[in-house]
């Protein structure tokens, strides 16, 4: 569902249109401009229908605007760059010492046979076994 909502604001080359949204796709809380509904609560998929209907032009196309600028710039390219950025920011601490570290920086052998256990970090520092 993420896809096809996106793919609909971006085909709408005429900045006019109403989407209306899941409240449960992951869409839904980038693409805040669309109408968001609960499915299941069928009184309010019907309000959200008539509000559809019934929003004037310069509204519809405001929103459209906004929701095309944010599939633009949330694209898989910002996506990559942050998850590089992100995994650079990850931190494997090494259950041996810094010398056995250095050692399997300097013999790259060892590090096919090495036992490497990433730890977690806990907000207040603590480390943790993964």
């Amino acid at each position: 569902m993420n896809l096809v909502a996106k793919e609909f604001v971006a085909a709408r080359h005429d900045e006019d249109g109403v989407l209306i949204l899941s409240q449960f796709t992951g869409a839904s809380r980038e693409l805040r401009d669309a109408l968001i509904v609960n499915p299941y609560d069928s009184e309010q998929l019907a309000n959200a229908i008539r509000r559809a209907l019934d929003m004037d032009e310069d509204q519809r196309r405001a929103r459209m605007r906004a929701m095309r600028h944010v599939v633009r710039e949330a694209n898989v390219y910002r996506w990559a760059a942050t998850l590089l950025s992100d995994l650079s920011d990850i931190r494997l601490d090494m259950t041996d010492d810094d010398a056995g570290f250095e050692r399997y920086l300097s013999d790259p052998a060892a590090v096919k046979t090495a036992s490497l256990r990433p730890s977690i970090r806990r907000y207040d520092g603590v480390r943790q076994s993964a």
